[in-house]
């Protein structure tokens, strides 16, 4: 079992605590949502993962694989753009400001998979960039369901809270590797840390399956090994300010292009400018 943090501050909320949520998830990098998700909703997007992902899993004999532009394979999901108490949190967290998806995954996630190292989702636009740097630097936060439920028995989340910030130093005993992407030991090898237990202000995060976490892009995050029987299935997407533009895009995907023109109509507004992703594109920086 991990070890205990201790923080001196609230972060789960009801999902109609909503300036509440957005405030601690910007002081803190991060928030927990309770209960918002009915048991029948968590239901079907349990399945809707299962059938885009189970085939791939057992087909490549994998122990986990994460699908980066889900939302356009699955009308179940994308009809979140569609759940009022979800998108009344998702407007709030772009300050009200017009808003569309700016990405989306889901991940299957076997018993017995092990851990992925401490990491931020963040990264420079300098030397030769990808998608991922791009859509993690639109000042967008992730909204992640975890539809098991989780802690850090079955695959849970490791979270550092108050990480989120540009200038935060690496824990105490621990220096950054290149660009800040994760951390090591002082002492060992430069190579991300994998041990969730031993890093300070390191928490657990511990959900139900209706719960709603999210986390800002800079916060550093890890996994716990799977050492639960259940399949972890999760989704996520985040949201954009329409006003982030972006110096060099790439082209449209035809499943994106497909996902935009059958969304509905109430969900319109959010695809506008939606970029997917763009499998092997890169970047460079321009100035």
């Amino acid at each position: 079992m991990a070890t205990e943090t201790t923080v001196n501050f609230r972060y789960e909320f009801d999902r109609d605590e909503v300036a509440e949520i957005v405030n601690c998830n910007r002081r803190h990098g991060f928030a927990i949502v309770k209960g918002l998700l009915p048991a029948g909703m968590v239901e079907m997007l349990k399945a809707e993962v299962r059938r885009i992902l189970e085939s791939i899993v057992q087909s490549k004999g994998l122990v986990t694989h994460t699908h980066d532009h889900y939302i356009e394979y699955s009308p179940v999901y994308a009809s979140l753009m569609t759940y009022e108490p979800y998108m009344r949190i998702a407007r709030a967290l772009c300050d009200d400001e017009p808003m569309t998806v700016n990405r989306s995954a889901a991940i299957y996630k076997k018993a017995g998979c092990g851990p992925m190292a401490w990491h931020t989702d963040w990264g420079p636009l300098e030397h030769q960039y990808n998608t991922n740097n791009v859509l993690n630097n639109s000042g967008a936060s992730s909204m992640w369901f975890y539809l098991n439920g989780i802690d850090d028995v079955r695959g849970g989340l490791a979270i550092i809270p108050d990480s989120h910030t540009e200038d935060w130093p690496a824990p105490e005993g621990f220096e950054f590797t290149p660009h800040k992407k994760s951390f090591y030991a002082k002492g060992s090898e430069p190579r991300p840390h994998l041990q969730m237990d031993d890093v300070p202000g390191a928490m657990p995060v511990i959900a139900g399956p209706g719960d709603m976490i999210v986390f800002a892009e800079r916060t550093y995050h890890g996994v716990y090994p799977h050492r639960g029987s259940e399949t972890r299935l999760s989704c996520g997407m985040s949201f954009r300010k329409r006003s982030y533009k972006p110096e060099q895009t790439w082209p449209l995907s035809e499943s994106a292009k497909q996902f935009i023109h059958f969304c509905p109509p109430e969900a319109k507004p959010f695809v506008e400018g939606y970029l997917g992703m763009g499998g092997d594109w890169k970047g460079a920086p321009t100035r």
